[in-house]
This record gives C-alpha cells, sequence and structure tokens, in this order.
C-alpha cells in the first residue's frame, strides 16, 4: 500500500484490510473484485491484483519464502520491496534503495542515480541490516528532504559531499485532460458502468459512464490527478442511463464494488456516501 501513497492515507486503510482480511489463507480464497473493493480509493490497482495474486502462489507454496531472491519470484514484489522484506523480517544481509535512500546516497556521496544500490551495499551495517535500512529511509523521509533538506539537523552532515544541494532531478510533466460523467441516480441507486480488462489503467473497476457533452451546467467540478495526469472533471445529473450498457447499484451496498477513485471522491462530494 505504501509504493506510490503517503503514509497518512495508508494508516487507516491498512487496519480496515486486515480486518477484512486477517490472513494469508483468507486473502487468497477471497474474490479478486472483493479485494479490489476493499483496495479502492488508494489508486495503482495492479497492487492489489499482484497481492492477491501472491497470496494465492503462497497458500500453494505453504509458507513465506526467507530469502529475497525468493520474495522477488512473486507477484509484484520487485527488487527493493524483496530487499526490504529480507533485511527487516529475516535479518539479511540486503541493502535497498527506494526513494528516500536514493536522495540520501545521491547528496551524502555526489554521486548518480545509477551508482546508489552499490553504494547502499558498502555502507550496509553487517550486523543490523534491517534497523540500518529502515534509519536510511527515515533520514531521507524527515530530514533529507527534496526541496528543502534540514542539513543542520543531519546526523551525517559532515561527510556529506553536497551539504543537500546536488544535482536537481528533471520534474516529470503533467499533463491536463478534461473529463465529463453522467450521474444517474434512481430510487437510491446509481448507475454504473464496468471498465474493461483491456484498459491499462484500472481495468475491472466501475465507475460513473463518461459523456462527451452534459446538459446544462455540471452540478459538480473537481480536480483528480492519475499518475501524470491532472483531470478537470465535470460531473452532469441524468436521468436515465441513456443507453449505456452498466448497471444500477443501490447506493447503500455500493461501496462493496471495486470503485475506482474518482468515483468514490464525486458520490461522496455529492453526499451520496460517507
Amino acid at each position: 500500500m505504501l509504493q506510490q501513497t503517503r503514509v497518512a492515507v495508508v494508516r487507516d486503510r491498512y487496519a480496515d484490510f486486515l480486518r477484512r482480511f486477517p490472513s494469508v489463507e483468507q486473502l487468497a480464497a477471497a474474490k479478486l473484485a472483493d479485494v479490489l473493493a476493499a483496495w479502492s480509493g488508494l489508486g495503482y490497482y495492479r497492487r492489489a491484483r499482484a497481492l492477491h495474486a501472491a497470496a494465492q502462489q503462497l497458500v500453494q507454496q505453504g509458507g513465506f519464502p526467507r530469502t529475497d531472491e525468493d520474495w522477488a519470484s512473486l507477484p509484484g514484489i520487485g527488487r527493493y520491496t524483496a530487499a526490504a522484506i529480507a533485511s527487516i523480517a529475516f535479518e539479511q544481509r540486503r541493502a535497498v534503495v527506494d526513494g528516500n535512500v536514493e536522495r540520501v546516497l545521491c547528496r551524502l556521496f555526489a554521486i548518480s542515480e545509477q551508482d546508489t544500490w552499490g553504494a547502499a551495499r558498502e555502507l550496509l551495517s553487517p550486523g543490523r541490516p534491517g534497523d540500518f535500512n529502515q534509519a536510511m529511509m527515515e533520514l531521507g523521509a524527515t530530514v533529507c528532504l527534496p526541496k528543502v533538506p534540514l542539513c543542520a539537523k543531519c546526523p551525517v552532515l559532515a561527510w556529506c559531499r553536497t551539504r543537500g544541494t546536488g544535482p536537481s532531478r528533471r520534474s516529470s510533466v503533467r499533463r491536463k485532460q478534461p473529463v465529463a460523467y453522467r450521474l444517474a441516480v434512481c430510487n437510491r441507486n446509481v448507475f454504473l458502468v464496468l471498465r474493461e480488462n483491456r484498459r491499462s489503467l484500472m481495468p475491472g473497476m466501475w465507475e460513473l459512464p463518461q459523456t462527451r457533452h452534459g446538459a446544462g451546467k455540471p452540478t459538480l467540478r473537481l480536480r483528480h490527478a492519475i499518475t501524470n495526469t491532472d483531470y478537470d472533471v465535470s460531473v452532469y445529473l441524468a436521468r436515465t442511463a441513456n443507453g449505456a450498457r452498466g448497471r444500477w447499484v443501490n447506493l447503500d451496498k455500493v461501496e462493496r464494488l471495486p470503485l475506482t477513485g474518482l468515483t468514490q471522491k464525486i458520490l461522496r462530494r455529492l453526499n451520496f456516501i460517507q
């Protein structure tokens, strides 16, 4: 959940997710739609699909891996996550490099991003690799900040070659895009459509039907960001489904479906759900 998502957003959702799926076995046995519904609003739904697939693989294997190589064989587990689990949970001597650690190492040694994994391995504490890795991540998250690093509070300031200046990273160009949706509500039922499985973003999720032209003024306008795109969203009230292929869902049960984060945001802004 913490991949690409802030701690403040994840904290409560993590607890709710564990209450719903308290064991790997229960997660593996759950329907994918239920897992996506529990994940709804966190975004990057590939993570939820991979987590569900990984749980099923673990149940088939009969237990958890212990080495980073075996962890990396699971769906959704990459180099960083595998090394983090192996070092923190099993005290394996594996260095980790996430965005925060990368920034610390680049500034500390005045090196490029390509050289950070080698530097992390050389710097790693052999006796307490898990604690060391977490300390490096915390240093980047709380002191060696991206824009205004708190150099005066840094415990390794004396060894830092850049003192927080470092080469600036090129920021990704964000796109802006308008999008409009039709909101049809009748007798406490809302009309939703299913995103096709071939869609690159949020396949298999439920959302309001999109429209090219709305009638009159939008009942709601808001902004929503997904990956590198900022959407200017307009929502128009409608009386019927207008021929769209989808289903009517009772508003009291709508959150049981895997809704897109934007759909949740719209329904909450209009007080249809809590």
